[in-house]
């Protein structure tokens, strides 16, 4: 398979796990579900050079936000999966292996600390948020497992290719 193909494979399948996470979490645990319209929005303002505000949620809603925020996720599963074959190699893709992913996923932590968070109003890992220490752990928590997809999803396109 070629390795773009698979790239996007693996940062799809990753995502979708990662999904199915947040949805047990908030099933099981009772935790909110992320709000992908927020990201959306995010994202939205900045066709008008706006990157940063007080609060994402008091912003002005963009037209199809939710619809956005949901393809900005999966784009990012994907950058974050390309991210990870350009650290572990090609050959990774052929036989992957948990340690490369779980780290490439976890060290994926630093975009929501560091870029989202303060553009959404949150402050530099949450740090504006009611509850900093919830909203880090949920983020480091989502990112390790999103690091665990990205193996998963490798494994099994491994699999059924090799």
């Amino acid at each position: 398979m070629d390795t773009i193909l698979a790239t996007v494979v693996v940062g799809v399948g990753a995502t979708l796990f990662l999904d199915a996470w947040n949805l047990l979490r908030t099933r099981v645990f009772r935790t909110p579900a992320p709000n992908f319209g927020f990201i959306g929005r995010w994202v939205g303002h900045f066709a008008s050079g706006r990157f940063r505000h007080d609060s994402i949620a008091a912003a002005t809603p963009v037209r199809r936000e939710l619809a956005l925020g949901w393809l900005v996720h999966y784009a990012i599963g994907v950058a974050f999966a390309a991210l990870l074959v350009a650290v572990a190699g090609t050959a990774w893709l052929a036989r992957p292996t948990p340690l490369p992913a779980l780290a490439v996923g976890v060290a994926t932590v630093a975009a929501p600390f560091l870029v989202m968070q303060p553009g959404m109003g949150l402050g530099t890992a949450g740090s504006r948020a009611p509850r900093p220490n919830v909203v880090r752990l949920n983020s480091f928590a989502n990112h390790a497992m999103f690091g665990l997809g990205l193996y998963l999803a490798a494994w099994l396109l491994a699999s059924a290719t090799g």
